[in-house]
């Protein structure tokens, strides 16, 4: 069993991001509410549909109202898109020095227990991709059906420049002081690091969404310390990275959606990573980092018929 997070009494989450999220959800098929996780505080969930269960994580610094656009194209499906530790509406808890992964496993499984959930598909997003594939390897009794869109550290991806000066304390303060949390910053990062500015700039209410989240005492500081947690200023950090070994493991059918101007890497990349897994299926789009910003349709029919 693994160790228990520790969990702190901590300051809420600041109004702005609160409203922000409200005013997402206003009128949205899309429920919200709160549970009580053991050893992992309050967590914020996003709900959508009835069926199959198909838990969503997003990635770095975007809370799961981020994935918004992919909610509401999930027909058929009970989805739930909890905001991971600290980020969005959820408390944070304490990641250990060089325990990482091994307290987002930890978290993650607490949280299935919660939800009563002994078998679910595991959906995950670039960092939130990174705690599926964590997951799947520790518990893979557990995931039924693993999607994969964008994972960042694995083999022949690339570590973009702005996120290995962003993961520099010096340099990543320095950054924060020069472009703080706004739509044009937001939309900057968005162009450099996903290569989505024009598809995210289609969705103003997303990019309120990112600008609250940065702005946002504890979502910032959680997210500082997961970058870090991944990055150095030299690339990946090679305990976060799943190599070529660990891909072999991933026994469970597995979806990989990719976009085919990723700056991670192309399609190339993608099949690469692909042809590691066993029972891996591939789906590249025409799009960047975040695939159901500019394809939510085609996003949602891949994951729609790969689990169903």
């Amino acid at each position: 069993m693994s160790s228990r997070p520790q969990v702190r009494t901590w300051q809420p989450h600041s109004p702005e991001i609160r409203q922000t999220y409200g005013r997402l959800l206003a009128g949205a098929s899309v429920s919200s509410r709160q549970i009580e996780v053991d050893g992992g505080g309050r967590v914020h969930l996003l709900e959508q549909g009835a069926g199959a269960p198909v838990v969503l994580l997003h990635g770095a610094g975007n809370p799961a109202g981020f994935l918004l656009p992919l909610l509401r194209e999930l027909h058929g499906v009970h989805a739930i898109a909890p905001d991971r530790p600290g980020v969005g509406l959820s408390d944070p808890i304490d990641f250990p020095e060089g325990r990482y992964r091994q307290t987002a496993v930890a978290w993650l499984d607490r949280l299935l227990d919660t939800l009563e959930l002994d078998t679910t598909t595991l959906l995950g997003h670039s960092g939130g991709a990174m705690w599926a594939m964590w997951y799947a390897l520790a518990h893979p009794d557990r995931i039924r059906r693993l999607v994969l869109l964008g994972p960042p550290a694995v083999p022949k991806t690339r570590c973009r420049l702005p996120l290995r000066l962003a993961a520099t304390p010096v340099a990543g303060r320095l950054l924060s002081r020069l472009a703080p949390p706004s739509p044009g910053s937001v939309l900057r990062f968005a162009h450099h690091v996903a290569r989505e500015k024009d598809t995210l700039a289609r969705h103003p209410d997303l990019v309120d969404l990112l600008v609250a989240a940065g702005r946002d005492p504890i979502t910032d500081r959680v997210s500082t310390a997961e970058l870090r947690a991944f990055v150095s200023p030299f690339g990946f950090r090679r305990r976060s990275r799943v190599g070529p070994d660990e891909l072999r493991r991933l026994a469970m059918p597995t979806l990989l959606i990719w976009g085919e101007h990723d700056p991670l890497g192309g399609a190339s990349v993608a099949r690469a990573v692909a042809d590691l897994i066993p029972h891996a299926r591939l789906e590249v789009l025409p799009t960047g980092h975040g695939p159901w910003l500019g394809q939510p349709t085609r996003t949602a029919a891949a994951v729609l018929e790969f689990t169903q």
